[in-house]
């Protein structure tokens, strides 16, 4: 049997392996949910990630957080971004509630790592606390839907490429194609003439509008509810947060972001990703 280390949260005591940087609570949802038995996509890992970074920069600069402990969890979260600790992701994609678990799978990583980056031992929780300091000001109410947006944003670009290309491909044989007459079908049946350029003109063209219908329902979830902790008033997140949080998040993942106006709205309602995911050739 592997060794393991005992941990305890409220509601009591259980092993967790001794070389994890997870921690009791992953432990917990990875037993309670073996559903698909998938791993969270990179991209997602990736989002919880950065927005974990940006808190701990925008902390550091506030002085609400200590400097020590920010630049261990930027440290920690720089070797996730890296490629370092990925199998450390463990829970169930399908999982109970609004993804706290998954929340608490990215806190308790950075927190034991940042940990070991300053001297201490994995399953401490000192200095650094999973939700005391790597989730401070935030909550899975209002990361969680952050990620899911931050997550879309980051495949969007090489969707969109890779939509450009189809297209342009379809058009270049319209061109290719334009001399070739054949029998149009309607209802199953031969109809009137038409090129067979026409044809894959017409399939370029039709990848090209709904790219830009992607493209265009995509810009909505730019709006970042983050800041909003559990509700969306922004309870125990200073009023600096937001905007700072906002701007460190442009700068890790390099995309166009922008500071929510409405948080509650921006945090309970999943409009925006499902206007995305509504969007598919037709």
């Amino acid at each position: 049997m592997s060794a393991t280390r005992v941990e305890r949260d409220s509601l009591g005591e259980l092993p967790v392996p001794a070389d994890a940087l997870y921690g009791i609570q992953t432990e917990r949802a990875r037993r309670n949910f073996p559903i698909s038995h998938l791993r969270p996509l990179a991209s997602f890992v990736d989002a919880v990630v950065q927005i974990k970074k940006a808190a701990a920069l925008t902390h550091k600069e506030t002085g609400r957080l200590d400097p020590k402990f920010a630049d261990a969890i930027v440290r920690a979260a720089d070797e996730v971004l890296g490629g370092q600790h990925r199998d450390q992701f463990v829970v169930d994609p399908y999982q109970a509630g609004a993804g706290t678990s998954h929340n608490m799978n990215a806190n308790e990583v950075l927190a034991n790592r940042a940990n070991e980056l300053l001297g201490a031992r994995r399953g401490a929780y000192a200095p650094v606390h999973p939700n005391d300091h790597v989730n401070m000001a935030q909550s899975t109410n209002d990361v969680i839907p952050t990620a899911i947006r931050l997550a879309a944003l980051a495949e969007l670009t090489p969707l969109l490429d890779a939509m450009g290309r189809l297209a342009a491909a379809f058009l270049a044989k319209g061109r290719a194609f334009d001399r070739i007459l054949k029998s149009g079908r309607t209802h199953l049946q031969d109809a009137t003439p038409i090129r067979l350029g026409q044809e894959f003109t017409a399939y370029g063209h039709t990848v090209e509008r709904n790219r830009d219908r992607v493209a265009g329902a995509a810009d909505a979830l730019r709006d970042l509810g983050i800041g909003g902790t559990a509700v969306g008033t922004g309870l125990n997140a200073e009023p600096a947060y937001p905007p700072l949080v906002v701007k460190h998040l442009r700068a890790i993942t390099g995309l166009e972001l922008r500071e929510g106006r409405d948080r509650v709205q921006l945090m309970q309602s999943m409009g925006d990703a499902a206007a995305l995911s509504g969007c598919r050739g037709r």
